[in-house]
């Protein structure tokens, strides 16, 4: 009786990975000989990681990554695209997060440009940072109906708050004056205070021409390559193409 009200009281206090564990945890052989402070380190943990795995669904789900299963780990290193295991991982221990830089992954079509833009991003969620990912069409796009909906600045300021905000796809078409004054004031919002993680198949040299050079580009370029990692991946085939030989070893072919 006295374990059953203990179990409301924990659902009450909405500390559910707590009830969860304790009837489990009590009924168990070899929990009988721990200790009373060893038994609540355990029933602590296990409401810990449950709130831990609440907060990460909550992130993955805000992130809204097209390939979710890209990851640090399934990066493949055997095809030669250029890429330098020893930049991955160092960039991998996120301290370009706290320090707010942007990385810059460039190269052509199907090289893995937006996997490895969402492995860094999903690694990001996993560490605990807020992370979104948005094709750069589809971020123009949402400031055009924020500016209708008379919640431009609101978006700005979502915006804002992340840790991460994943640009994928710059350049692939050509940009109004409007399209990249919205561009730059999100830049702006973030700058100093979140990292942006930018695609491309522009080689960052003619970006100033792309985004019309003057005083927009200007400060385009200034927000997003100064103090930023740039990859650049090459490939002489897609890397959507089905890959039987690394399939068959059982890695990625991403």
């Amino acid at each position: 009786m006295l374990l059953e009200q203990t179990y409301d009281k924990l659902i009450a206090m909405k500390m559910f990975g707590m009830a969860a564990a304790i009837k489990e945890r009590l009924e168990r052989r070899d929990h009988q000989s721990l200790s009373k402070a060893e038994f609540l380190g355990l029933l602590v943990d296990d409401e810990w990681l449950y709130r831990e795995n609440r907060k990460l669904t909550s992130r993955l789900k805000i992130a809204k990554f097209k390939q979710r299963a890209a990851a640090i780990e399934s990066i493949d290193y055997a095809t030669p695209r250029g890429l330098r295991k020893d930049q991955i991982l160092e960039l991998a221990q996120n301290r370009w997060i706290g320090a707010h830089q942007s990385i810059l992954i460039i190269g052509p079509s199907g090289s893995g440009k937006s996997f490895l833009a969402q492995a860094f991003g999903n690694h990001a969620c996993r560490s605990g940072f807020a992370t979104h990912y948005v094709r750069l069409p589809t971020l123009l796009n949402q400031f055009v109906q924020a500016r209708a909906q008379g919640i431009y600045d609101r978006l700005l300021k979502r915006l804002a708050k992340l840790s991460v905000l994943i640009i994928d796809d710059l350049g692939l078409a050509s940009l109004t004056d409007q399209q990249k004054q919205d561009l730059l004031e999100a830049l702006e919002e973030r700058y100093g205070t979140g990292s942006t993680i930018v695609t491309s198949q522009l080689p960052v040299s003619d970006w100033h021409e792309y985004l019309g050079g003057g005083r927009v580009g200007d400060a385009i370029m200034d927000r997003l390559v100064h103090n930023a990692h740039r990859i650049e991946v090459a490939s002489d085939e897609s890397m959507r193409k089905p890959r039987p030989d690394l399939k068959d070893a059982g890695q990625s072919d991403i």
